[in-house]
């Protein structure tokens, strides 16, 4: 991601055609301003959506793998604040929950996308990414059932911007309602689709929202690989595939940092700096995916896959948030 010592110009793999020193330097200079304790992550992403729709990103494609492993790195740092007693418990109480929203998720989600004849492909990388979480799920089960390209670009076109709307309107409805931290947490892990927005959403609204959040969204990615498997050996019609779903190591690494962080309780002292080296790095992947999207992104994001993603979205979010505003879970 960093640009070469003489600011030479980038290359571009697809045109040939070169980026201006001057543009990569932009580049840089809000990546720098965006990405301390002195920003926001909300502000982040604007930051980075505004500089891709003005033409002026640069880096797209390391922008796209770095923000994806400075994701899993921010996950396993957290691990090192969070005893594995406190995960279990977290993770037990809110296994109904999970259980419930995703399996309802799914089941609504092939309905609204068989009404709306979206295709069997759309609809299925759609309830994906709202069941689980966003870009990960859509690459994941897109790979276990060998979607086109096109089909996966509108999915996550759709999934993309709602995910940026929730990232702002979910703290303000959360203060609206009075909810509370453990309260906000655990919607913002079940409503949010990307682990980037559910921790800029959550650490805004403070340090045990944050550490909900995050456990509630990692209970919910471990679903990836039984939903991909499903996926591909439903969609396969006894094809020979050779594609396989990828398996979200970065959890088990955060379950291993928890069990550090129980057997050394020394640890302890660092935690303050893992919930802000963790929080500074979620700010920063929101400023990459942002600057990664294009304004060919947007244009596939075609009405039908747009109703069926905000209309499953909306149902999600609201009986989730019913479900634990009246103390259900």
């Amino acid at each position: 991601m960093s640009p070469s010592p003489n600011f030479s110009a980038q290359t571009s793999q697809s045109t040939g055609e070169s980026t201006p020193a001057w543009k990569i330097i932009l580049f840089a200079l809000v990546l720098l301003a965006v990405s301390g304790p002195w920003s926001r992550a909300d502000v982040a992403l604007v930051a980075g959506i505004a500089l891709s729709l003005c033409g002026l990103s640069s880096f797209a494609k390391q922008s796209k793998t770095a923000s994806k492993w400075l994701i899993q790195v921010c996950v396993v740092v957290l691990g090192l604040r969070l005893d594995l007693s406190v995960v279990a418990q977290s993770a037990i109480e809110g296994l109904a929950l999970a259980a419930g929203t995703i399996i309802g998720a799914i089941v609504v989600g092939l309905f609204l996308g068989k009404i709306l004849k979206c295709g069997r492909e759309v609809s299925t990388l759609v309830t994906s990414g709202t069941a689980i979480c966003g870009g990960s799920a859509i690459v994941a089960v897109g790979s276990s059932i060998n979607a086109s390209s096109s089909a996966m670009a509108v999915a996550t076109g759709a999934i993309f911007i709602l995910n940026a709307i929730g990232l702002w309107t979910l703290p303000v409805i959360g203060h609206s309602l009075g909810l509370n931290e453990v309260q906000f947490g655990q919607w913002a892990g079940v409503a949010l689709h990307d682990i980037a927005s559910v921790g800029g959403a959550s650490s805004s609204y403070g340090p045990v929202a944050f550490d909900t959040a995050t456990i509630v969204k990692l209970t919910r990615v471990i679903w990836i690989f039984p939903l991909a498997l499903f996926a591909g050996l439903w969609m396969r019609r006894g094809e020979a595939s050779s594609s396989k779903s990828a398996f979200p190591w970065f959890i088990v690494l955060f379950i291993f940092a928890s069990g550090l962080r129980t057997f050394f309780p020394q640890l302890k002292s660092i935690e303050a700096y893992a919930l802000f080296s963790s929080g500074l790095g979620f700010q920063l992947a929101l400023f990459l995916i942002g600057s990664g999207l294009s304004r060919e992104a947007i244009k596939k994001v075609g009405w039908r896959a747009f109703v069926q993603a905000t209309v499953l979205w909306i149902i999600v979010a609201g009986v989730s948030l019913g479900v634990i505003y009246w103390g259900v879970v």
